[in-house]
């Protein structure tokens, strides 16, 4: 490729952390300076088989990475003037030489090619991009009045951490509602706080710093409105909300809607309904995220292409390595290494979930969401040990 790319940006998409064997896969590519003449090269050299491939343009940078259940297919579609999408012609318009990779299964398609768009963050990619999915965390801290805010890279100092959570927007939203609910003050940090029974030698009546007070969305503690123990009540209960344990000011919210919809108080009741979608679409995101945190934790048998079985290492979401399916001595021990490094209970997890693995963990809960049937072929840890330890039987209960 250097003849057509004298700065040779691109030379290969690189190591995978995927891959079941220490052999690197091979890269193909074809190159052309007109579509046309792409289009009749890939026809020639493009196979009927999963993988992930590239786009590279004159200068001979990546500028896109995609995935593909069929290969030839998917990139023939490119050129399919009246059926393919506009991002599909200015991608085309811009590519000079087109590379692609075979995976194992469209499964390891998938993990490749979101592995390999954080790693070469090409111009025309969106998904999986990193910065571009604009996730939010919700935190709550800041003495010595703590509240609800949102930030893109939590604090270190905060009580809290909630997410990540995607629409940015959306979340701010969310948050403000529930600072109202619970009473927590929103005020900038320059504003202080004057807690009820501080003991003051002359006590003086302190204007709030906004009209929240009045309107009762804040219990006032730059006014003196709230005791430090009352205020940190409060704090407690929305912490119970967002950790999922106590839902009780959302079913009050509940009966208070349904009676203003029944005293006919229907501008108070829509405005109930609306605060009360918004805090329940909060409560079913961070419940939907620690659920697949908790509940993802397997090891998936998935044979490839070439009938290979292996062994996907998933812990909390997220694959973390591929091993080959034990048929030896040999592939029993590093089936059964890999296996207690990866699900070692000792092992520590971060209590903050970085931005950068949402996207594994959608990946596998949308690829299990789509492929139900494949839920029935999981392994748990110790159900895979215990067919390191069966030998010859491994294969046969493995692609049961």
């Amino acid at each position: 490729m250097t003849g057509l790319f004298p700065d040779r940006r691109f030379a290969g998409f690189g190591d995978s952390q995927f891959g079941a064997s220490s052999t690197p896969v091979p890269l193909h590519f074809v190159m052309a300076r007109q579509p046309g003449a792409l289009r009749q090269r890939l026809r020639h050299k493009c196979p009927r088989r999963p993988g992930v491939y590239g786009m590279v343009d004159s200068r001979g940078r990546l500028v896109y990475v995609g995935k593909a259940k069929c290969l030839r297919t998917r990139l023939l579609s490119y050129f399919r003037t009246q059926s393919r999408d506009p991002k599909a012609g200015r991608i085309v318009e811009n590519t000079r030489a087109i590379v692609w990779e075979h995976a194992a299964n469209e499964f390891a398609a998938l993990l490749r090619e979101l592995e390999l768009i954080r790693r070469w963050k090409p111009a025309y990619n969106v998904q999986g991009l990193p910065g571009v999915r604009r996730a939010t965390y919700i935190c709550l801290g800041r003495k010595p009045a703590p509240y609800l805010f949102t930030a893109r890279q939590p604090p270190t100092d905060v009580t809290a951490v909630y997410g990540p959570l995607p629409g940015g927007r959306k979340v701010a939203d969310a948050v403000r509602r529930l600072n109202d609910l619970f009473r927590l003050r929103d005020c900038e940090q320059s504003q202080k706080m004057h807690f009820a029974g501080q003991g003051e030698l002359f006590p003086v009546l302190r204007p709030a710093g906004c009209l929240r007070l009045e309107i009762g969305t804040c219990s006032g503690p730059c006014a003196g409105g709230v005791t430090r123990k009352g205020y940190g009540r409060q704090t407690r209960a929305a912490r119970s909300f967002l950790d999922g344990s106590d839902y009780s000011t959302l079913r009050k919210l509940e009966l208070d809607m349904a009676a203003a919809a029944t005293g006919k108080a229907y501008e108070r009741a829509a405005a109930l309904r609306d605060k009360l979608e918004i805090i329940r679409w909060l409560a079913d995101r961070l419940v939907w995220l620690q659920s697949a945190r908790d509940e993802y934790t397997f090891v998936y048998p998935l044979a490839g292409e070439d009938g290979e079985l292996l062994w996907y290492l998933v812990r909390r979401g997220r694959v973390r390595t591929v091993v080959a399916a034990p048929r030896d001595a040999v592939g029993r021990k590093a089936a059964k290494a890999a296996i207690r490094i990866v699900f070692d209970d000792g092992a520590t997890e971060p209590g903050t979930l970085p931005i950068d693995q949402v996207d594994s963990i959608l990946l596998v809960a949308g690829w299990l969401r789509k492929h139900r049937d494949e839920k029935a072929r999981l392994l748990s840890p110790a159900d895979a040990l215990q067919l390191c330890a069966a030998g010859a039987a491994l294969a046969v209960r493995a692609r049961a």
